[in-house]
């Protein structure tokens, strides 16, 4: 499973601004921080202004701001409203010969559930904790790097 751009960005977006700090957040500066485009960015906020989790102020003073709540909601339910209904094969289009005889996408279509099934268990706000490596790594056979 390869998350596309628009959640990758939502997500790292999310996670850069849930550092608290006095003044808001600027599309100027989270691009400039972060190497992405502010065109692009400016979808991402829409977006995810649209979805309660940030609280954005126009004009002078003007930014945004992570809604508090937000870093409770379950990332597994955030990756699925970011990334759409996106599947990991497209049998239809154009129409594949060997849909009538193949189990691939019913077997794939198993596996993004338990990836989402997976990112369940935690919360915005556990990505955000220094101390969920540890948390992660008990839960899990994949071995954490520390870079």
């Amino acid at each position: 499973m390869q998350l596309n751009k628009f959640t990758d960005y939502a997500l790292r977006l999310l996670m850069y601004i849930s550092r608290p700090r006095d003044i808001p957040y600027t599309i100027a500066e989270i691009a400039q921080d972060l190497h992405v485009s502010q065109n692009h960015l400016v979808k991402i906020v829409h977006f995810i202004g649209k979805q309660d989790w940030i609280i954005t102020t126009r004009g002078k003073g003007g930014g945004i701001r992570l809604n508090a709540k937000t870093l409770n909601l379950n990332l597994g339910q955030i990756v699925r409203i970011l990334q759409g209904n996106n599947q990991i094969v497209e049998c239809n289009t154009p129409p594949c010969v060997l849909r009538s005889h193949c189990g691939l996408k019913g077997i794939l279509d198993q596996a993004l559930e338990h990836f989402y099934q997976s990112l369940d268990h935690y919360c915005l706000g556990d990505v955000l904790d220094t101390n969920s490596s540890a948390k992660v790594a008990t839960s899990s056979p994949i071995t954490l790097i520390n870079l």
